[in-house]
């Protein structure tokens, strides 16, 4: 057990990483899994839970997903596939569609976030010469002030708390605009993140990154929990098997203490 520490500690301070980072999304990771978790005992095991229906689990659940985007992009100028990384992730989102359509169509996950995060990556990779050439702090100042005036796209306006912007009906006709930020009326998804408004928070994560310079990211090398950071390294295969595993664990509860 000592050696396996040992060998663990050692892999996640290899050169070339940033720990933290790693140990970031690991945490954000693990605060997801049990958001899953309370979601499963609500809907799928009939535990009804206040707080998690109220404003609590909302922020919880927004905390999650913004922590994630933004160190997503901010992560990518740190690698070099980024489009190869992009249609792996787009698959894996195909692959959650496919089988929540298949096996649980009244649960089912269309546009959930690993396709939009794959078409984030994907967008970045193609445009990234384009977007080197824009300052920093520039782009990170824009990126934020588009991302709140789409923050309400899906609710058919644009802009900032009572000044809005209706949308013409006719922008949200299908499930390809749905792709995009429009969603129709009977669209229907259990996790929806459209490119639009999310693209313009991952793009303020690759833009941060220019901010803050590699010179100052040095202390993030620093590993305070090795075991987060496996988990943040393996984020992507943990993040499509957490799902059948807490069902199968709920499930089992669920009999014994019946």
């Amino acid at each position: 057990m000592g050696m396996g520490m040992e060998k663990l500690a050692k892999n996640k301070t290899a050169p070339g990483r940033y720990a933290l980072l790693d140990e970031l999304r690991g945490l954000d990771l693990v605060s997801m899994m049990l958001y899953h978790a309370c979601w499963d005992m609500m809907f799928l095991f009939g535990i009804w839970m206040d707080w998690y229906a109220g404003m609590p689990g909302r922020l919880w659940q927004q905390t999650i997903c913004w922590v994630f985007i933004l160190l997503s992009g901010f992560c990518v100028p740190l690698g070099h596939r980024t489009l190869k990384r992009g249609a792996q992730v787009f698959a894996a989102g195909a692959l959650v569609t496919v089988v929540t359509l298949v096996f649980m169509p009244e649960d089912r996950v269309v546009f959930g976030v690993l396709t939009f995060l794959g078409s984030a990556m994907l967008l970045t990779g193609v445009l990234e010469p384009l977007l080197k050439k824009i300052p920093p702090a520039a782009g990170l100042a824009v990126s934020a002030v588009l991302f709140a005036l789409t923050y309400h796209l899906d609710e058919r306006w644009l802009g900032f708390g009572g000044l809005r912007l209706a949308l013409p009906d006719a922008w949200y006709a299908n499930y390809f605009t749905a792709f995009f930020g429009f969603p129709p009326f009977d669209f229907y998804s259990t996790d929806y993140f459209a490119l639009l408004p999310w693209l313009f928070l991952f793009w303020a994560g690759y833009f941060l990154h220019g901010v803050v310079g590699r010179a100052r990211m040095e202390p993030l090398r620093r590993s305070v929990c090795p075991a987060l950071g496996w988990m943040g390294r393996h984020s992507l295969v943990l993040y499509l098997l957490h799902q059948p595993v807490i069902y199968g664990v709920l499930s089992a509860a669920a009999v014994l203490f019946a």
